[in-house]
């Protein structure tokens, strides 16, 4: 029942949280180890999700969203950092590509888990905080040597833009974007009179399209100029937006296929990006490079759900597609502009493309600057 400008607030502390936690767990981490930084961020994510069901109110729910937002982006670095030193030059991208599919599984199955009980009643929260703390178990007692960790200088943003002006405005684009449908996505999907179930499809396709389009996409960049990969996927998915914006009326099975289409389209979006970024960067400047594109991408997706909210009030319901197709349409536009200005990186100098989280970590980042260019072929 809260008004849709608060949702958006709302939801932009999770992103403002996740921006903190990104820069500041691998800090805590290089101090304190990965068992104890999992279990202390876990509990700190269960207790927040318990606490929206005894203090219904916006003002609590943000700060709980900031705080759940900060223990996700330590949770994920601690997970990404483990996998990235269990990895090998040769194992490295098919094992982060597993990681990518099983994170998007869980996205697309919490979805589901809409259906489980009334949103309104306590059952989900609880659901959600039981999922949490039963995800310590494994760490707690695993028996494998926990890495060694090392943190990394943060480039200056002037630094990165220059090297690669089209990743860092992608970066913060495809932000822009995965905020909007993560934040606004389910608030939108109500507002059209979507029953429960139909909610947790519309979420659950919009993930299900980013799993599907990731290998074509990635494969595409691999082997055509990435700028024009980058660019006409993001034109693309402008379209698919402004299509669903401008028809008065669709069946619920055209949604969807919207929905697939569009998180297909959007959700490959900033791994096109890191990709590209790290065509222009020397392999020692990668890693302090991702710092910085974490927090572009981040404000970004702090944007997204504000700026929804505001066109939703002003164009209605389909002010969520208006959204997406602007943040889709800048990016791409800048994209043909940036074709003008500089040559394109020779296919066989191209960095192999790896599947990065919407949400990045600079350890993401990491494993993508270890990639060697013969495992392209493997």
């Amino acid at each position: 029942g809260f008004p849709t400008w608060t949702v958006g607030i709302v939801m932009t502390g999770y992103y403002m949280g996740f921006i903190l936690g990104s820069l500041v767990a691998p800090v805590i981490l290089g101090k304190v180890g990965h068992v104890r930084v999992f279990a202390a961020l876990a509990s700190m994510a269960s207790t927040s999700v318990l606490i929206h069901v005894v203090f219904i109110e916006p003002t609590t729910w943000f700060f709980m969203r900031l705080v759940t937002g900060f223990a996700y982006a330590g949770l994920f670095v601690v997970a990404e950092s483990w996998l990235n030193d269990m990895a090998t030059n040769r194992t490295r991208g098919q094992l982060l590509s597993v990681y990518m599919v099983v994170m998007f599984l869980g996205l697309a199955g919490g979805q589901l888990l809409l259906n489980a009980a009334d949103p309104i009643s306590f059952e989900l929260f609880l659901t959600a905080s039981i999922l949490i703390s039963i995800s310590l178990i494994p760490i707690l007692l695993t028996v494998s040597p926990t890495p060694t960790f090392h943190n990394h200088t943060l480039m200056r943003l002037t630094g990165v833009y220059k090297k690669s002006p089209l990743g860092v405005i992608g970066c913060a684009f495809a932000g822009f974007v995965s905020g909007t449908l993560f934040g606004i996505g389910a608030v939108y999907a109500l507002a059209r009179g979507l029953d429960i179930r139909q909610i947790s499809i519309f979420m659950g396709l919009l993930i299900v399209g980013g799993i599907a389009f990731q290998w074509p996409i990635g494969w595409c960049s691999d082997k055509f100029d990435r700028r024009k990969i980058l660019t006409y996927t993001a034109l693309i998915a402008a379209g698919a937006a402004t299509l669903g914006g401008v028809l008065e009326s669709y069946s619920i099975y055209g949604l969807y296929m919207l929905a697939l289409g569009i998180g297909g389209l959007s959700l490959p979006m900033y791994s096109l990006c890191i990709a590209h970024t790290n065509d222009h960067l020397a392999s020692e400047e990668i890693i302090s490079a991702s710092s910085v594109l974490v927090l572009v991408g981040g404000l970004g997706a702090c944007a997204g759900p504000l700026a929804a909210s505001v066109l939703l009030s002003i164009f209605g319901n389909d002010g969520f597609f208006w959204t997406l197709a602007i943040g889709h349409g800048v990016l791409g536009l800048f994209g043909l502009y940036r074709m003008t200005r500089r040559e394109p990186v020779p296919i066989e100098e191209q960095r192999h493309y790896l599947n990065v989280p919407a949400r990045p970590t600079v350890i993401a980042s990491d494993a993508v600057s270890q990639q060697k260019p013969y495992e392209a072929k493997i």
